[in-house]
């Protein structure tokens, strides 16, 4: 018999939970709907997340960050579940292709899922930080405080997601220290991809003194780490 879309929604709370049953099972058979179920998920966890993060500057800045941030998401996705179909072999776990691209996947919709948890405390964040229109001083800091609180949430909801599927790659490893390597890989990945994919795709909270944009004129220049650098200098060494 064919899985549904009900019993797809039953595996999200075993995903949560970090069941090795749920992971095993949609690692092990193909079912499309299943991927298109993962990424409608990823599509609404974190656009609500964008919007919330765009909202602080402008409605427009809100609904761009909330169609690129799931974007960056699926881009990453697809990187990362390339190379660790590379790298799981040689790190003690047998993972072909299209089983990497939806371990990862299923990463990232357990991310998504604590993203869109989030939302409603990034929004009432959002609500009590100064507008733009009080002053330049004031709106560097804010801008800080936003930016670093936003990168703050999505590095613990990769982090949580990746570490949730630890027991999966045990199971599927069968050696712990092969599953913590793998784990590291995937940390590692996404946070060198989905980092830089992020700075490319720029703005998402949106700077005082810029227009709201789409996407930066130079979005090649610099990079996400100077860019936190400079915010928590801002925010903590004004």
């Amino acid at each position: 018999m064919r899985a549904t879309g009900l019993s797809f929604s039953a595996e999200v709370p075993g995903l949560l939970r970090g069941s090795v049953v749920e992971g095993r099972a949609a690692i092990e058979s193909f079912d499309a709907r299943r991927w298109w179920f993962y990424v409608a998920i990823i599509l609404g966890g974190a656009g609500l997340f964008g919007a919330a993060v765009g909202s602080w500057r402008d409605p427009l800045q809100a609904l761009y960050t909330a169609l690129k941030l799931p974007l960056i998401i699926l881009l990453t996705s697809l990187g990362n579940g390339l190379l660790n179909a590379m790298l799981a072999p040689l790190l003690g776990i047998n993972l072909n292709l299209r089983q990497s691209l939806l371990a990862v996947l299923m990463s990232f919709t357990i991310a998504a899922v604590i993203l869109g948890a989030f939302s409603p405390l990034l929004y009432f964040l959002i609500w009590n930080t100064p507008a733009l229109a009080t002053g330049a001083s004031t709106n560097t800091g804010a801008h800080s405080l936003v930016l670093l609180c936003e990168t703050a949430i999505i590095a613990f909801a990769g982090i949580a997601a990746n570490v949730r599927l630890l027991q999966l790659l045990h199971e599927l490893a069968g050696s712990a220290s092969a599953a913590r390597k793998v784990l590291f890989a995937w940390l590692a990945g996404n946070l060198l991809l989905g980092s830089q994919l992020a700075w490319i795709m720029r703005p998402f909270v949106g700077s005082p003194g810029l227009p709201v944009q789409f996407l930066r004129a130079n979005p090649f220049e610099g990079s996400f780490y100077e860019a936190i650098f400079r915010a928590f200098k801002h925010l903590f060494f004004p």
